[in-house]
């Protein structure tokens, strides 16, 4: 009989065997194409596994990743059995799908790919995406979750994980992103985004850019769903930074006189708000933090029992790797998924936070349809040197080109291939000039950089790597 790497492997061949539009340069995105009605045929046969629990459901174009962990690290803190469903993968298929922050084993993925065969042959035209997605809601309930995080895939309105009723729905910051699919505005892409506001079902909001801000409200007021929104609803306050971690405090818009009180006597006043700590970095997070919290507190309104004390254990441990990751200190290595101009300008703000004036050596890989011009306007200002690479994703771009615009920047590079050879050349020469190393660009040459940079470190335990260095 075959081992497990070898079934694992043909249960991914079968599922790439489908229409995987990752992978493709250019696609459809329709309603004749993606009208959801193959999802719900496939959730049916399956016995409706997505209504066996409730759903937060989390939209965005930058954070709900780390939105939706530090959701699911408060409610696991709480005792829940938590599953997580989020795209794409880091490292490994499986991380896609897990339970109390455990990714699906390979045998387990293996049985349930086995187990779907036959009623995946019955409906037609499904897709890579919307199998693994039923893979997940079937896990969740074989598994008896208490509650599931579901990350959007792409979009929001014809997302394949739009077939959940939520007992939240979440948007998180909106941005230009994916522009060739979901709209070539903001209001086009707050719209898409907000597909997944449901009749009747409330909905929290990050902070947004006024005219995103105005679809969500007038959508949510279409469908009667309670809009709460972070910078109204609730409000935030950044506290110490460093490597290690961040520290904000959260209030609720009623506790503002409160609030005024405290920040008059400098700390000094009996009440204060809630503080609140977590190892993720930038600026950025404390607001993905914020939201986080107005969502707990919003789906305890609902129902769902989560105590302040939950929120802070859970938040202080939360994971959610390849976003301003600090693997190693000496030389800096840094490892950050920033994809499009936003997360760019976002990551070039921390760098000058946390580490000003530190020259920059950048290895950078993107795919072909992503705005680098963009994300180089944003970066260049802090970069001395690029390193262009790319992945073995079929959409990246070459590093040639890449070089080739980094020198409109007035900023020398090199292409080298494949990355874990550009990983070795910056480490070199960051070990020369006291430079931190930074990859930006893309999920997939963040996920090569840090494994290329495990197996160079694999005596040491992973988990224990996690621990200490985790970001």
């Amino acid at each position: 009989m075959p081992d497990i790497e070898t079934l694992y492997q043909h249960a991914l061949d079968y599922l790439y065997s489908y229409v995987d539009y990752s992978l493709t340069h250019s696609f459809n995105f329709t309603d004749e194409e993606f009208d959801l009605g193959r999802m719900h045929q496939l959730l049916r046969l399956l016995g409706d596994p997505h209504k066996r629990y409730p759903v937060i459901h989390v939209a965005g174009t930058k954070g709900k990743g780390s939105t939706a962990a530090l959701i699911g690290a408060a409610l696991r803190a709480q005792g829940y059995t938590v599953g997580s469903y989020t795209s794409p993968h880091l490292q490994e298929y499986t991380e896609r799908i897990q339970v109390n922050a455990e990714s699906i084993s390979k045998a387990e993925l293996v049985a349930l790919v086995d187990q779907i065969k036959p009623l995946v042959a019955q409906v037609q035209r499904l897709t890579t995406f919307e199998i693994t997605t039923a893979l997940g809601f079937l896990y969740f309930a074989q598994r008896k979750a208490d509650v599931v995080v579901v990350e959007v895939g792409l979009g929001g309105r014809l997302d394949a994980t739009n077939v959940v009723e939520p007992l939240v729905s979440v948007i998180t910051s909106l941005s230009m992103d994916h522009m060739n699919v979901l709209g070539d505005t903001l209001p086009k892409i707050a719209t898409e985004k907000a597909g997944i506001i449901k009749v009747g079902r409330p909905v929290v909001s990050s902070p947004q850019r006024e005219d995103a801000r105005q679809v969500l409200e007038t959508i949510a007021a279409e469908r009667n769903a309670p809009l709460t929104q972070v910078g109204k609803d609730f409000f935030f306050s950044h506290g110490n930074h460093d490597l290690n971690g961040q520290t904000l405090l959260v209030w609720k818009a009623a506790e503002q006189p409160l609030v005024d009180e405290y920040i008059e006597s400098g700390g000094a006043d009996e009440w204060e708000p809630l503080h609140l700590q977590i190892p993720l970095l930038g600026y950025h997070q404390v607001q993905n933090a914020a939201t986080a919290y107005a969502v707990l507190q919003v789906a305890r309104e609902n129902g769902l029992a989560v105590s302040e004390e939950a929120i802070r254990g859970g938040f202080a441990v939360v994971q959610w790797l390849g976003r301003f990751e600090v693997l190693q200190r000496n030389p800096l290595l840094i490892v950050d998924s920033a994809h499009n101009r936003d997360s760019a300008l976002k990551l070039r703000l921390t760098l000058d936070d946390y580490l000003p004036g530190r020259p920059v050596i950048m290895i950078f890989g993107a795919s072909e349809d992503k705005d680098v011009q963009g994300m180089f306007e944003e970066l260049m200002p802090r970069v001395k040197r690029v390193i262009a690479t790319q992945s073995v994703h079929p959409r990246a771009m070459e590093a040639a080109r890449l070089v080739e615009l980094a020198h409109h920047f007035g900023r020398p590079g090199q292409a080298i291939l494949p990355v874990e050879a550009a990983l070795q050349m910056a480490l070199k020469q960051a070990a020369q000039e006291e430079a931190v190393v930074l990859t930006a660009g893309s999920l997939f040459v963040a996920a090569a950089v840090r494994q290329a940079w495990l197996e160079q470190h694999a005596p040491q335990d992973e988990q224990t790597l996690l621990s200490v260095q985790q970001v």
